[in-house]
């Protein structure tokens, strides 16, 4: 794994200390009420932005940002009752990710509109599960791990350099890089001034090879937090992939343009691939993890620990988990019978069904949790490839409804209920795991500022309720305004104008192609066997005192080339800078993340009510813009370098 030490957490006890001299207040309501206001703005916009182009934003940073703003304008706002609402809000925008999977239940022709009550309580409860599973998590992936969390770290400095205890030269510090990357992250994305990136590519007989990079300041500032280990992993998995997968592939399927086929190959073939090596790696981390997993589990549910009387380490009370874990497999189960009732016999089927749904939200539900609460560790919550851990999901669930139908438990007539259902099971799942994801990224940051972990908690779970709120009704909206890619909700509808919805479509590919027997299984077959080479060569590694996690690997295969490479160049910037001292680094760095997060969140905002992301885009050539991106990058690397050292 990628080990980084943060210089912060040498304070923690010091500001721990200083808390105690400090306005006490923490979960308040009206951080509550402001959370609330903040989630229903960003979860609009991330579920925008998922179902337009696939991706999202983090929003524990913008959380932060507006809640010290507004907190600071009302008066008497504290350092933790600032994390408690960015806590909140982070977690209902995160909930957003829910748009990878519920849509491919219209896509399938399931659904022909989003149920409001069903589409809530299912987000909900999936939601709350990603919470439970953070509990114990906690323990093993942050207070007893040196995972970086860079976003997670980053919202942390923000908190502590805006306090009235904060270093001045470390909030000028973060400023800089917040002023730097907001307008590079304008002038890119905003005005199209500036070039997103770069990429480089060439042609050998009918193989196409292709490096591509991106110019964000963001990606760059994770990089540097990331450190060295996960950089050189990460870079390792785009060789793999754009260096020999992509290449061999096209020399075995020859084609008239190589270099338009090397998306396409990699997109449909080689992501495939990197999902295998990451299914094979998530499985060998979560054995890893295994032992301090179940003593995290222990102590969450040991009478005794709370006795202790440390409430920087208290999580909710035994009775409280065993009651919400009950509570929500009886809403779950609730829900699948409810979804099942019409249109399956009342009998073995259905139970069975009912009980697969459940060991699929909470057993396997729990493991997609840790995958991704430990890759959110490593490269932060933003770049984890939550649509790469579904894949794994649907691939299991999907198998599970194939040997129930294997064993006549399920007709061949009874396939379209079974597809259904296996993305109604993934879309809890997706929830959890999304949850999780960003949750122990927060917690991470409640670690470094010596908030209550149970608070946080309370926190986490409100925000999923008022994420649940949102989300079925701007599903709803969007989907009767612009469609989804293959399935409009009335005819003479713009097709160009539908949204693309890649996750749901590839989702409901796989579960289709799955339990009609039409899937190709090759690609994951030859990732599971990388994800094994792997895991030996990290073994051997390690007994060498080097790292080469296999994860990290998988990740670089399967995100694309831009990210990765991005973030290797940061992880590689801060190798170059590593005699110097890291403070005003990770402040800058960290600024870099906060820039280009609000930037993305005005954009988006405005993109939504404009129905255009072109609105500011000035008309300038393509030549000058590739100069001038380049330009720009080169010379924050350089002023990034001489900040630091100067910092010496």
């Amino acid at each position: 794994m990628a080990r980084h030490t943060d210089t912060a957490e040498c304070s923690v006890p010091a500001i721990i200390s200083e808390q105690k001299h400090m306005d006490s207040r923490e979960l308040t309501l009206r951080g509550i009420i402001l959370g609330a206001l903040i989630t229903v703005v960003f979860t609009a916009a991330n579920v925008y932005l998922g179902l337009k182009i696939g991706l999202t934003f983090g929003s524990s940073i913008p959380a932060t940002i507006i809640s010290m703003a507004v907190l600071r304008l009302m008066g008497g706002g504290t350092m933790l009752e600032n994390n408690m609402v960015q806590t909140q809000a982070s977690a209902a925008g995160t909930l957003s990710c829910v748009f990878a999977a519920l849509p491919a239940l219209i896509m399938v022709g399931y659904w022909h509109e989003f149920p409001y009550v069903i589409t809530l309580l299912l987000t909900m409860a999936g939601g709350m599960t990603g919470v439970v599973f953070t509990i114990p998590l906690r323990r093993a992936l942050v207070s007893n791990s040196d995972l970086p969390y860079p976003e997670g770290t980053a919202c942390a400095e923000i908190l502590r350099a805006s306090s009235p205890e904060g270093d001045a030269r470390s909030l000028r510090s973060l400023t800089l890089g917040t002023i730097v990357s907001g307008a590079v992250a304008f002038a890119t994305s905003g005005l199209r001034l500036l070039s997103d990136g770069f990429s480089a590519a060439t042609v050998v007989g009918s193989s196409a090879f292709r490096l591509n990079g991106s110019f964000s300041l963001a990606l760059l500032g994770t990089g540097y937090l990331v450190g060295i280990g996960g950089g050189i992993a990460m870079l390792l998995g785009v060789f793999l992939a754009w260096g020999i997968m992509v290449p061999v592939l096209g020399h075995i399927a020859p084609s008239a343009t190589p270099l338009a086929d090397a998306t396409g190959l990699w997109l449909h073939k080689v992501r495939f691939i990197g999902a295998g090596t990451i299914a094979v790696a998530a499985i060998w981390t979560l054995l890893a993890l295994a032992k301090p997993v179940a003593q995290g589990l222990k102590e969450a549910l040991s009478v005794t620990h709370l006795a202790t009387g440390d409430d920087s380490d208290h999580d909710l009370t035994p009775r409280t988990l065993i009651a919400l874990c009950a509570g929500l497999a009886a809403l779950l189960a609730g829900l699948f019978a409810y979804f099942l009732w019409p249109v399956m016999p009342h009998g073995g089927a259905l139970a069975t069904l009912i009980l697969l749904g459940l060991i699929a939200c909470f057993g396997l539900g729990f493991l997609v949790a840790s995958a991704c609460g430990y890759m959110a560790g490593i490269i932060g919550s933003s770049s984890s490839p939550i649509s790469g851990v579904g894949i794994i999901a649907i691939i299991a669930i999907s198998v599970a409804l194939w040997g129930l139908e294997s064993t006549g438990l399920l007709s061949v007539e009874q396939r379209p209920i079974a597809i259904a259902f296996g993305l109604f099971v993934l879309s809890a799942i997706t929830a959890s795991a999304a949850v999780s994801n960003d949750n122990l990224q927060d917690l991470k940051t409640g670690q470094l500022v010596g908030a209550a972990p149970w608070r946080q908690e309370v926190a986490l779970l409100i925000g999923c309720v008022v994420g649940a709120i949102v989300i079925p009704w701007v599903l709803q909206v969007l989907y009767q305004a612009y469609g989804f890619a293959g399935a409009m909700p009335r005819e003479g509808m713009d097709p160009s104008r539908a949204l693309a919805a890649p996750q749901p479509a590839l989702m409901a590919a796989i579960a289709t192609g799955i339990l009609t027997h039409q899937l190709d299984w090759l690609m994951l077959e030859i990732g599971a066997a990388l994800g094994v080479l792997l895991v030996v060569l990290d073994v051997v590694l390690h007994r060498r005192n080097l790292a080469l996690p296999p994860l990290a690997v998988g990740m670089g295969i399967y995100l694309p080339a831009d990210v990765s490479v991005t973030i290797g160049i940061g992880a590689g910037l801060g190798w170059l800078l590593r005699r110097f001292p890291k403070e005003q680094g990770t402040m800058i760095a960290s600024g870099f993340i906060v820039g280009e997060s609000l930037i993305g969140v005005a954009l988006a905002a405005m993109a939504g009510a404009t129905g255009s992301a072109d609105t500011l885009a000035l008309p300038v050539p393509t030549l000058l813009n590739a100069g001038l991106g380049w330009a720009v990058f080169c010379g924050v690397l350089l002023w990034f370098g001489r900040q630091v050292r100067q910092s010496d």
